[in-house]
């Protein structure tokens, strides 16, 4: 009897160790996987614009109050401005808008969000109407986002208070939307950049 539970004893603890060593190798495979599935943050495609290049200045109307809002250039009020290129026929635009929105209200002390557009002024309208965003800042100017070569939509531009351009890419998830501000943090180009030199 003493034997047989020596004997359980031991193979307790031999099983113990087995799966012990398990786990670690599962947890470093994990840590492995992470680094090779790295988040994807905002996709920078513009062949027009370099980050770290001086944003293109436009005066352009504000459809919230009708009064002008200054695009990029130095800041009296030394915030970053985040243009959210959107339009009324986009999806993924609208499932975006709230997300934005949201954002730009948790990053209020630093930064302000402009929705940016390009359409008919009854379309933009019942858009805004429709989407909640009469008491946001919008533009609707065609040379907007042809100035920021915009060419697919959702697409955002971070622009800093000296009037740098500091990140930009489509966006696609409120994950694009942050890396934006990460990638300012980190001072490289996006966030693929940084993954690429510190990880691989």
């Amino acid at each position: 009897m003493t034997n047989l539970l020596i004997a359980s004893n031991i193979v307790l603890w031999i099983a113990l160790i087995v799966i012990t060593v398990i786990v670690f190798a599962l947890v470093r495979q994990i840590g492995v996987l992470y680094e090779r599935v790295a988040p994807a943050g905002a996709l920078s495609i513009n062949q027009q614009l370099k980050v770290g290049q001086t944003a293109p200045e436009l005066d352009v109307i504000n459809l919230k109050n009708q009064q002008t809002l200054h695009i990029a250039g130095p800041s009296t009020a030394q915030k970053c401005q985040l243009l959210f290129f959107v339009s009324p026929t986009c999806p993924m635009c609208k499932s975006l808008i709230g997300i934005a929105k949201s954002i730009a209200r948790e990053e209020s002390q630093w930064v302000d969000l402009v929705f940016a557009s390009d359409g008919s002024e009854d379309e933009i309208g019942q858009f805004m109407e429709a989407q909640g965003l009469t008491q946001s800042n919008f533009v609707n100017s065609d040379l907007l986002g042809k100035s920021y070569g915009v060419a697919k939509l959702p697409y955002a531009v971070l622009i800093d208070e000296a009037g740098t351009l500091q990140a930009m890419g489509i966006v696609n998830s409120r994950e694009h939307i942050e890396s934006l501000f990460n990638v300012k943090e980190t001072g490289y180009a996006s966030l693929q950049e940084y993954m690429q030199k510190n990880f691989v």
